[in-house]
């Protein structure tokens, strides 16, 4: 069997890039891993309970368990099935009792479920937004080491000086979420005056266009 002796070529580094994956991104996976698992462990009794009484009664077995439960009470009940007496005729007051009890407390599971699951996106957000800002303040000190660096070399770049002390400040987190709100306000609308302008304006159009 003959060994390939030599530098590796582009290939083999694809092909290694390709098929093993990086120790950052296993350490990144990792540590996505652990955290989500610590937050489910760090759950309380009724969380757990709670998440599993919302997650079970939205699989299919629980559908199919109450159509034969409601198949076999309106059967009974309508005399359907031989040596069964009713005991809640139509328009069976108990089946609807028992049914309406249910989807309350399904309901109030599910909204603790939800509330839960908000408040661990809330954190998720929350890091997203820390991580955001950590990067924003590291590219800041980069920009500035590459405008130092250039100017101490006098390399000509294609980007000019005013650009990189642009890029180079400080984003003002404050000044920035009150340019979102900006954005994210609805447009008002149009006031009876500018609809009056709008149609006298498109009367006169087409009076000139039929002229």
């Amino acid at each position: 069997m003959k060994h390939r002796v030599g530098k590796p070529t582009d290939s083999d580094h694809v092909a290694v890039s390709e098929g093993t994956p990086t120790a950052a991104l296993e350490e990144n996976v990792e540590a996505i891993k652990a955290w989500e698992r610590e937050s489910l462990l760090s759950r309380s009794r009724a969380e757990q309970i709670t998440d599993w009484i919302a997650g079970t009664g939205a699989g299919g077995p629980v559908l199919v368990l109450h159509v034969l439960w409601f198949g076999l009470w309106v059967s009974a009940n309508l005399g359907w099935i031989p040596g069964v007496t009713p005991f809640d005729r139509f328009p069976f007051p108990f089946l609807t009792m028992a049914v309406s009890l249910e989807a309350i407390f399904l309901a109030w599971f599910v909204l603790a479920s939800q509330n839960r699951l908000a408040r661990q996106s809330d954190k998720r957000t929350h890091l997203n937004l820390q991580i955001d800002l950590l990067a924003e303040r590291e590219m800041t000190a980069v920009l500035q080491l590459l405008q130092d660096i250039a100017r101490h070399l006098n390399v000509s770049t294609t980007v000019t000086l005013e650009q990189l002390r642009d890029l180079a400040k400080k984003t003002d987190l404050r000044s920035l979420t009150d340019r979102m709100e900006e954005i994210t306000e609805p447009t008002p609308p149009a006031g009876p005056e500018h609809r009056g302008l709008e149609t006298e304006e498109e009367a006169s159009a087409s009076i000139m266009r039929s002229e």
